[in-house]
């Protein structure tokens, strides 16, 4: 399996970076895209990198509908795009009522792509999976949330997802944001691949501050083993530190390429 981050909060070398994140998955013969960040620095980077999305790529994961992960949708069309049916609902800051959702809507959408919408797992190829929606489980998690939909209620994001991947019978994650909770989907990409042992977590973690969540999300990652660790694009600053002091993570910048 191989990763190509292609937009990143933090630039690599001289590859362009934006808040948001776009990934490119290499797996079983595919390449699939996850996330497109919100204007076309993806196009540029797998440019830069000597990658042709356009044709290279033919299916597109949406890790969830905020405008940071989704607004790059108007740059490409013609590929299959995998996301969860709540993903195109409009969505605002508690704070100023100001839009986080996609831009693009959901009727745009489907005339440029062909939508697959599914709450449940879906295998995107022999080993590699769209999680769905995340059960909430645990009491440190998604306990609160700045957003609120449409309709004036909380806004728990439950579209929020991630891919799991089976390489060498150990587990890779990789996430867009975690608004479900980081161990929550650790957890649960655990049940839907049936491995017990975690080799990666890569992606944003969406911690702020070195509290209570991040202390038990360090904690969780220790009792389990998981070898590598790769908190991201809406991971703060404090949490970062928190995470580098127990794991000396390389920070991930657009431009780097991982293999697994």
């Amino acid at each position: 399996m191989k990763l190509t981050i292609l937009t990143e909060n933090m630039a690599g070398g001289r590859f362009l970076a934006e808040h948001g994140i776009s990934y490119l998955v290499e797996m079983d013969g595919e390449k699939i895209l996850l996330d497109t960040g919100h204007s076309d620095v993806f196009l540029k980077n797998a440019q830069q990198l000597g990658i042709n999305l356009p044709s290279e790529v033919n299916k597109v994961v949406l890790s969830h509908g905020h405008w940071d992960h989704g607004d790059g949708l108007k740059y490409t069309e013609n590929k299959t795009l995998i996301a969860h049916p709540s993903s195109f609902i409009k969505r605002f800051r508690k704070s100023d009522h100001s839009p986080v959702g996609l831009t693009i809507s959901k009727e745009k959408i489907q005339e440029k792509f062909q939508l697959v919408e599914t709450k449940v797992p879906y295998k995107i190829t022999e080993n590699l999976w769209f999680l769905g929606e995340i059960p909430r489980e645990n009491d440190f998690e998604s306990q609160h949330t700045s957003f609120a939909d449409e309709f004036g209620n909380d806004d728990f994001v439950p579209d929020d997802s991630a891919l799991a991947a089976k390489v060498q019978n150990k587990l890779v994650v990789i996430t867009g944001c975690s608004h479900s909770g980081i161990c929550n989907i650790v957890e649960y990409a655990r049940k839907v691949t049936g491995l017990s042992a975690v080799d990666t977590v890569l992606g944003g973690f969406h911690l702020k501050h070195n509290d209570e969540q991040t202390q038990k999300t360090i904690a969780y990652f220790k009792k389990n083993a998981i070898k590598n660790i790769y908190p991201s694009h809406c991971t703060a600053l404090p949490a970062l530190a928190a995470f580098y002091q127990h794991f000396e993570f390389e920070q991930v910048k657009t431009g780097m390429r991982f293999e697994f």
